[in-house]
């Protein structure tokens, strides 16, 4: 240990020690109207989108991954620097930041996994300000799994009130968003809300298809299922 870390640094360490955000699966390709209007934005952004979805689901070393994923990370801040007022690239650069945390915690560094939770939190917070419906809800949505998994106070700023908030406003803005469905009915089901949990995957499943990126709507429609079934084994209701 850096003899330099503080008392509060060391409880950090330890918090985080078992902090693993839930897969940030934000893989909707809408864009907001700014961004529709410049084809050059618009290409860098499915592109980004696309190696992203390749990152994480086909990179398997995690270190490797995380570095890959640190360099989409730096295209995205690059991007948002040039496209100041467009929320779609700083949306994508929080999302990114979370990612990062994820795997820096997986990878036995919490303590920079900490720095690029906040960091992330503190530009999705900006964004939700002015932009909460941009990319189906991605602002609110990622707020939402941030404050759900980051360790609450007084190690770190997780708050299941805020999470829940930050979730139910993602569905308000987007309530035919596959992940949005999937990320509150996991979150009600977490809670001990299990037939509402239920209700909303459920609904999730009805969603038409993401037929431009097939992969990445199979993944996610196989958590929700697994997830669906184990939930109404719980409640004992027959599985669909």
């Amino acid at each position: 240990m850096d003899c330099s870390e503080t008392p509060r640094e060391n409880l950090v360490l330890k918090a985080l020690g078992t902090f693993l955000l839930r897969t940030l699966l934000l893989g909707a390709l809408s864009i907001s109207a700014q961004a529709g209007e410049n084809p050059s934005l618009k290409s860098e952004l499915l592109r980004l989108a696309h190696d992203w979805e390749r990152v994480k689901l086909q990179v398997i070393d995690r270190d490797d991954q995380e570095r890959q994923m640190a360099g989409l990370a730096q295209r995205a801040e690059k991007i948002a620097k040039q496209y100041e007022n467009v929320p779609d690239p700083r949306i994508w650069l929080g999302i990114l930041d979370s990612e990062q945390a994820a795997l820096a915690n997986e990878n036995g560094s919490p303590l920079k996994a900490w720095g690029l939770a906040k960091r992330a939190r503190d530009i999705l917070e900006t964004v939700e300000k002015s932009d909460p419906v941009t990319m189906d809800a991605g602002a609110p949505t990622t707020l939402g799994l941030l404050y759900d998994q980051v360790p609450g106070f007084p190690i770190g700023f997780g708050d299941k009130i805020k999470a829940r908030q930050y979730l139910q406003e993602a569905m308000r803005n987007a309530p035919n968003a596959l992940d949005v469905n999937y990320f509150y009915g996991d979150f009600l089901y977490r809670e001990g809300e299990i037939t509402e949990a239920i209700k909303v995957l459920e609904h999730a499943l009805t969603l038409p298809e993401l037929s431009n990126r097939p992969n990445w709507d199979r993944s996610l429609r196989v958590k929700i299922r697994k997830m669906l079934s184990e939930q109404q084994q719980t409640v004992g209701a027959p599985a669909h």
